[in-house]
C-alpha cells in the first residue's frame, strides 16, 4: 500500500502534473497539437510504466511498417494497457476514449489537445457523431486506438467485442491491427489502485483489411478479430 501511494504521487500526480505544462505550452504554439503525443504522451507514459517497475516487450513490430493509417484493437485488462499502447505502440495515433476519462480534471484537457476523441454510451447520436469524426481522422492518415471490449475485463479475460470499432473500421476503409496485451491485469487490475511490479508484453497481430468486408459481414470480422486477440493471448500464456 505504502509503495502504491508513493508511486502514484510521485509518478502519477507530480509526472502528469509536469508533462501537462509542457502540453499546454505546446497547445500555443502553431501545430503545437501535433506533437503533445510524441512528446508529451509518450514520455509521460514510460516514466510511470518505469516508476512502477514495469517491463514492457514488443512482438510483431513488422505489423505496422508502412505509411498507411491502422484501426489498432487491443484487448482492456488494466489501466496500465493506455500507458503501454501510449509508451511502445509503434505508429503515431490518437485515443479513442470513453467519455469519462475526458472529464478527469487536467487529464482530460490535455488529452482533448491531444486530439484524442471520446465517445458518449450514454448517447447514440453523440456516438455517432464521434464514430464519424473518427472516420475522417483515420481518412486522413492518422492511426486510431479504441478498446472494442468497451471497458476492461474484471478478470483478465477478453471479452465480446462491441460493433462500433468495426463501423469505424468499415467506415475508413483502414486495416485493423488486433493488440494482444499480456501481464497488466496482475500489475493492476480493475477496481485496484494496489500497483505490483512486473512484465508486460506487447503483441502486434497481423493486419486484416476490411475492404472485402461490408455492414452484412461484419461480425465476419469481428470473430476474425477476436481469433486473432485469443490467439496471441495464448501463445503469450504457454
Amino acid at each position: 500500500m505504502i509503495r502504491s501511494l508513493l508511486v502514484w504521487t510521485v509518478f502519477g500526480v507530480f509526472n502528469t502534473l509536469f508533462w501537462i505544462v509542457i502540453a499546454a505550452f505546446l497547445s500555443f504554439l502553431p501545430r503545437g497539437k501535433k506533437l503533445i503525443h510524441r512528446y508529451v504522451a509518450v514520455p509521460w507514459a514510460r516514466i510511470i510504466l518505469w516508476g512502477n517497475g514495469v517491463r514492457v516487450t514488443v512482438l510483431g513490430l513488422e505489423a505496422s511498417d508502412n505509411d498507411g493509417a491502422y484501426i489498432f484493437i487491443p484487448n482492456h485488462a488494466s489501466f496500465f494497457d493506455i500507458f503501454t499502447l501510449l509508451a511502445y505502440l509503434p505508429a503515431e495515433f490518437k485515443f479513442i476514449f470513453k467519455e469519462e476519462i475526458m472529464r478527469v480534471p487536467l487529464l482530460g484537457t490535455a488529452m482533448k489537445w491531444a486530439g484524442y476523441l471520446s465517445i458518449a454510451r450514454s448517447s447514440p447520436a453523440k456516438s455517432r457523431r464521434t464514430i464519424k469524426e473518427a472516420i475522417d481522422t483515420a481518412k486522413k492518415g492518422t492511426s486510431l486506438v479504441i478498446f472494442a471490449e468497451g471497458t476492461r475485463s474484471t478478470d483478465g479475460n477478453l471479452q465480446p467485442l462491441k460493433r462500433g470499432a468495426f463501423q469505424l473500421a468499415l467506415g475508413s476503409g483502414c486495416p485493423i491491427i488486433p493488440v494482444a496485451i499480456k501481464g497488466s491485469h496482475a500489475i493492476m487490475p480493475k477496481g485496484s489502485f494496489i500497483l505490483k511490479k512486473g512484465a508486460i508484453t506487447l503483441h502486434l497481430g497481423n493486419p486484416i483489411p476490411t475492404a472485402d468486408y461490408t455492414r452484412g459481414t461484419m461480425s465476419n470480422l469481428k470473430d476474425r478479430v477476436t481469433l486473432s486477440l485469443r490467439q496471441m493471448l495464448e501463445e503469450e500464456e504457454r
